[in-house]
């Protein structure tokens, strides 16, 4: 043991003196540019003068010795990884074919997802990050293995410039590009489920700009070749207008040492498509194509954090209104349903139906280790406006550590008699947890 020790301390000293000898250089080196650029602008004999190539290599020798710097740590190239578990525990008054849920009524235990995420620097100039998901099917229970996050994002763009492409959840909204498991509430709020299509998965571009200016300000636009869970289908061949496109400008204000608001408006746009998630058999036999998409929304986050105690204590109340405004193919006999055909009858006919939706929620922290809140969803069918679901859910929070937690929460839907739904009551107990390295982490959102 005594051995161990005094081997350690001789790699610590060895290490401390690598440091040490690289700090020197640096130090000496940037003298003998400061000292060449003074000189370059001073009349001097020929015999001094400094060429830029001269400064040009010496800034490169300091480069050199900084990365170096950098590279010591034996684990440095090595990637972040992390793994994350949801597992949801739960019991609905109703069974499936009463609320339209894709969960079976009763009780049930639903392993969500497990997540496996990998991330590192690629090089000085970007980051690379993938996210493997196993999500459990809704009817048989059995996980599939997908890719749903795979992309690289720039680190070091000019003029406050960040681009990222692959596979990602786009940014629309407050809570559509996270994860299920770091959400603040077990469920995903009926709005983003009926409009974004949960998470707003996309295989595109996304280009942020922090402009120049005091106040913060963050603008995000992107392209995909979809937006959410439900694939567009772009026939044969995709058309640029076929693709995707949205974009969020967003701000923050302190109001106060201990209150921050933040806002922002989210826009989505699908000009063309042959459909999106097939063909929408509606209650009534007819069929809806989707042709055109187009989504809009307002959210807003009021946060207290304290300078003092902040990790004891906390309020946040969030809110999102959401407006789809789609344009879609009717089908009033349903001939275009394959059961009945699959064919034109005459009677089809485009027109738009808009909907609105909205989620609001407040959570209050008074331990580091519990917190309670209240959501309130309403959302008008993407399909048929008068087609209207409410959900109240209390719930409470047990973080045991900050990779573990419990959450138990009560949610009572009610749908309107156009629906031919039922309403229901239901029970939830959420256990996730995570191990290694996770860079989204529990925030309070």
């Amino acid at each position: 043991m005594e051995q161990l020790k005094k081997q350690l301390q001789e790699l610590k000293e060895n290490l401390q003196k690598i440091q040490q000898q690289q700090r020197e250089q640096i130090e000496a080196l940037q003298k003998q540019i400061e000292a060449l650029q003074k000189a370059a602008g001073t009349n001097q004999p020929a015999a001094t003068t400094v060429t830029p190539d001269q400064i040009k290599r010496l800034n490169e020798k300091v480069d050199q010795v900084v990365e170096s710097e950098k590279k010591v740590r034996p684990n440095e190239f090595n990637p972040s990884i992390g793994l994350v578990g949801e597992t949801v525990f739960s019991y609905r008054s109703r069974g499936s074919d009463q609320t339209g849920s894709d969960r079976p009524g009763g009780f049930d235990v639903n392993q969500r997802s497990i997540e496996l995420n990998i991330a590192a620097s690629v090089d000085p100039f970007a980051k690379g990050y993938a996210v493997i998901n196993a999500s459990a099917d809704s009817a048989t229970g059995e996980a599939a293995l997908a890719v749903e996050e795979a992309a690289l994002q720039t680190t070091s763009f000019p003029w406050n410039l960040e681009l990222k492409a692959g596979r990602f959840f786009g940014e629309f909204g407050r809570l559509g590009y996270i994860h299920d498991h770091e959400l603040p509430f077990v469920n995903r709020p009926l709005a983003l489920d009926q409009y974004m299509g949960g998470e707003t998965k996309t295989d595109g571009l996304q280009l942020n700009w922090l402009p120049p200016i005091s106040h913060y300000v963050s603008l995000t636009v992107g392209l995909g070749d979809q937006f959410g869970d439900d694939p567009n289908n772009p026939g044969a061949f995709r058309h640029f207008r076929e693709m995707n496109f949205w974009g969020r400008l967003s701000t923050y204000f302190d109001l106060t040492p201990n209150w921050q608001l933040e806002g922002g408006v989210s826009g989505l746009w699908n000009p063309k498509t042959e459909d999106r998630a097939g063909l929408l058999v509606q209650p009534s036999g007819s069929t809806l194509t989707e042709r055109e998409r187009r989504v809009a929304g307002l959210d807003l986050k009021l946060s207290y954090v304290p300078l003092q105690n902040n990790q004891f204590r906390g309020f946040t109340w969030g809110t999102e209104v959401l407006y789809s405004n789609n344009r879609y193919l009717f089908d009033p006999d349903g001939s275009l349903d394959p059961a009945n055909g699959g064919a034109l009858s005459g009677d089809e006919f485009t027109d738009h139906v808009g909907s609105l939706g909205l989620y609001s929620y407040a959570t209050y922290k008074w331990h580091r280790q519990w917190s309670a809140g209240f959501l309130f969803d309403w959302v008008q069918n993407a399909q048929n406006h008068s087609d209207q679901t409410y959900a109240y859910s209390p719930y409470i929070t047990w973080a045991l550590s900050h990779w573990n937690q419990l959450r138990l929460q009560y949610t009572h839907t009610a749908h309107n008699a156009v629906s031919g739904l039922r309403s229901d009551d239901a029970v939830y107990l959420q256990w996730a947890w995570i191990i290694g390295s996770h860079a989204h982490g529990w925030q309070q959102r």
